[in-house]
């Protein structure tokens, strides 16, 4: 459940960012490198909470 939590709440941000980087005055370039950022760091978020998940059910592989 913990990760739905997570999962849910990195897709919310990712909506929230891209509506705002849409909305605003800034120029393509620099709010395509918003955009970037907002996904790597989602992308690090769900991957760190797939790792907590196998550590949690104390899987032999613990990368995601």
């Amino acid at each position: 459940m913990n990760f739905l939590k997570k999962l849910m709440a990195i897709v919310v941000m990712v909506a929230s960012f891209t509506l705002v980087t849409a909305c605003g005055d800034d120029s393509a370039e620099e709010a395509g490198e918003k955009v970037d950022e907002v996904v790597t760091d989602a992308g690090n978020a769900v991957e760190d909470a797939c790792e907590d998940v196998k550590e949690s059910v104390d899987a032999k592989d613990k990368d995601c």
